[in-house]
């Protein structure tokens, strides 16, 4: 531990600094790698080598490479939440369940870039479990649903409603809906059938007849 001149301890922060510029460089390569070639065909030498560390470096922070994808996925699930929650508040939608429909097509959109399907849609839940794969995407996507569900009720846009159940029922089918995209041959009729799909699920909710 180092102590400068204004009494403040400066060697911890220095090792934190380097421990968090090692993880970015390792979370950036591999994440390059998983979406280019797959989680199955990147060795850790490769992530090692791509990231200009050791490999003693990678496993200092990472337990193996199932740990360091998750970590990847995890980054890349709160990108894509982010995203979708700034291309909202860019529109500003004059309602929420206006928001909610826009939100979903964004979601969409978000997930058909290629390093998305590949990480979130097909790797992750095979490598690691339907389980853990989904307690990400609740963990930053299920909150920004609610919060939407309860200004919709907030504006009388939905009513009698549960506010949990339902923001469940909307992530995984918007879950399921990039899934279907991401597996279909015809990629542009199933994302038209999808976005049709999401609206009309957000015309139920709202109590409103399918158009």
């Amino acid at each position: 531990m180092k102590v400068n001149d204004t009494g403040s301890v400066t060697g911890r922060r220095t090792q934190a600094e380097r421990r968090a510029a090692t993880r970015a460089l390792l979370l950036g390569a591999a994440r390059t790698l998983f979406a280019d070639k797959g989680f199955a065909n990147v060795s850790t030498q490769a992530i090692v080598d791509a990231a200009g560390v050791t490999r003693g470096a990678l496993y200092h922070q990472f337990e193996d490479k199932t740990a360091l994808f998750a970590a990847v996925y995890e980054e890349v699930e709160r990108d894509v939440v982010g995203e979708v929650a700034q291309r909202i508040a860019e529109v500003a939608p004059p309602d929420a369940l206006t928001a909610m429909r826009l939100g979903a097509q964004v979601f969409l959109d978000v997930c058909a870039r290629p390093d998305v399907q590949q990480i979130v849609l097909l790797d992750a839940p095979a490598v690691l479990g339907w389980e853990a794969w989904r307690a990400v995407g609740e963990r930053y996507g299920l909150g920004v649903i609610e919060a939407m569900l309860t200004q919709a009720v907030a504006e009388g846009g939905v009513a009698g409603l549960a506010l949990r159940p339902t923001a469940h029922v909307l992530l995984g089918a918007l879950d399921e809906a990039a899934l279907y995209v991401s597996r279909a041959q015809d990629k542009v009729q199933a994302r038209a059938d999808m976005d049709a799909v999401c609206a009309r699920l957000i015309d139920g909710i709202a109590g409103r007849p399918a158009g």
